[in-house]
């Protein structure tokens, strides 16, 4: 195989992006970044010459071209199949906490966008958004092991998919309770999403209509 190649937006503004890249890190996966800057003249462009859909996340490997931020996550969890919990019922309800984010939170994503650079700071948010928000909790309380600070005991692909939304509630200081704060906190403290931080910040691309 080939070194593969993670094709991403750049880190202040992809959600879509983080996850795979945490899932193939965890993996202990090597692979090469190529970035593409996002809301800028030339995206679309940039984005139709690497993918069908044109979106990233995209992983190349030896030619073949996965479109998909889940499929590169599943992919990578074929390399190392710790990403996943063993136990088959907790299996299951991380792959039902992913789907869920996967597919959903539209009000959540519309309202509060991912943006690192963004200075933190509380904002009006709708119903949609609320909603969103309480629904997130109620799942993350539901579904949260004793075992371990993360999701589901240890580091899983459940906890990929919901480092995004950590980052939307610290950067606009959304009211979330003690439980929540925690596991918000154990988030962003991850090692591997504090390298992704920290090139983040360096990040200086310019935007639409500069």
């Amino acid at each position: 195989m080939s070194h593969p190649i993670l094709h991403m937006g750049n880190k202040r503004l992809s959600s879509w992006s983080l996850r795979p890249w945490l899932a193939l890190k965890k993996a202990g996966v090597g692979f090469d970044e190529n970035i593409i800057p996002l809301d800028t003249h030339d995206t679309r462009e940039a984005l139709a010459a690497i993918s069908p859909v044109a979106t990233v996340p995209v992983l190349e490997i030896d030619g073949l071209k996965v479109w998909d931020s889940l499929a590169i996550c599943e992919w990578a969890a074929e390399q190392k199949p710790g990403l996943w919990p063993e136990d088959a019922g907790q299996r299951a309800l991380a792959r039902a906490c992913v789907s869920s984010m996967h597919a959903g939170f539209g009000g959540l994503r519309a309202t509060l966008p991912m943006d690192l650079q963004r200075p933190k700071a509380s904002m009006g948010m709708g119903v949609a958004c609320w909603s969103d928000i309480e629904t997130i909790e109620k799942m993350w309380a539901s579904v949260k092991s004793p075992d371990g600070p993360f999701l589901f005991g240890d580091w899983s692909i459940a906890d990929a998919f919901f480092t995004p939304v950590a980052t939307r509630f610290e950067t606009y200081n959304v009211p979330i309770c003690d439980a929540s704060r925690a596991y918000v906190e154990t988030l962003l403290g991850d090692s591997d999403y504090l390298g992704w931080h920290t090139d983040a910040l360096k990040e200086d691309f310019p935007a639409l209509g500069t």
